[in-house]
């Protein structure tokens, strides 16, 4: 039998008990309710229905998938649910858990503003009249983002034009207590002169106005947007893997 150490009501008790993480804090939205689950040094977080099927958690990860094997026993976790985890292999859900995926990535954050890049200056807000536009080049550049106009998580998108067309965007998808960037992307024929680098940096610079810290996630084996993520100075890192219960 699994024992859980602790039950956790409401953001701010969960929020404590991660030690105010920046990954919990990213995920964790203002006004929104969560319940927690600590058990060993990990911490797990599920969303309510309207909300979120799935939850998060921090810490380290056998705690952390014995916590989701206690709560699938007790169906508060049911199959389709997504998790995002602590990084860890399959062999450690052997006889624990049983997903129909399992993907690594990382969430990265700074605290510092980046250093100032070339065509910086051409990043600026969105409004609804471009979400044609935006339409479009996510169908072209980046046709598996989660982030599209609309989205109820998108607070605002912003985007570099040359000639009057659209050729790269990103969303402020800042619901947490930290900013956080995603979906950013730039048209396949304007890729190797520096716009992902200046579409990032002024981001990052107009949330870190309203924000202590900026955060995004990207996939380890993307080495090129890794390499640029560190130098615009998102050198924190937090390891996860996301899996579907199945």
């Amino acid at each position: 039998m699994i024992i859980i150490d602790r039950v956790l009501q409401g953001r701010d008790a969960v929020l404590a008990a991660a030690g105010h993480h920046p990954y919990a804090r990213a995920v964790l939205w203002r006004g929104l309710e969560a319940r927690g689950y600590q058990r060993d040094g990990a911490v797990l977080w599920v969303f309510p229905p309207e909300h979120s099927n799935g939850g998060d958690a921090i810490g380290p990860a056998e705690p952390a998938i014995e916590i989701c094997a206690a709560l699938v026993a007790d169906g508060v976790l049911r199959p389709g649910q997504p998790l995002h985890l602590p990084r860890h292999g399959r062999e450690l859900l052997s006889g624990r858990l049983t997903v129909s995926r399992h993907d690594d990535w990382d969430f990265l954050w700074t605290g510092t503003p980046p250093p100032e890049q070339p065509d910086e200056q051409r990043v600026v807000r969105l409004t609804g009249a471009d979400n044609p536009a935006l339409e479009a080049l996510i169908d072209e550049a980046f046709p598996t983002s989660t982030s599209r106009p609309g989205d109820p998580r998108v607070v605002d998108w912003y985007g570099i034009r040359a000639g009057g067309r659209l050729v790269a965007c990103g969303a402020d998808r800042s619901r947490g207590d930290i900013g956080f960037l995603a979906g950013l992307t730039v048209a396949p024929d304007q890729r190797g002169r520096g716009l992902g680098a200046a579409l990032t940096a002024g981001m990052t610079r107009a949330l870190l106005a309203r924000h202590d810290t900026v955060g995004l996630g990207v996939y380890p084996d993307n080495v090129g947007a890794v390499r640029l993520y560190r130098r615009l100075g998102f050198t924190n890192t937090h390891h996860l893997t996301s899996i579907r219960l199945a």
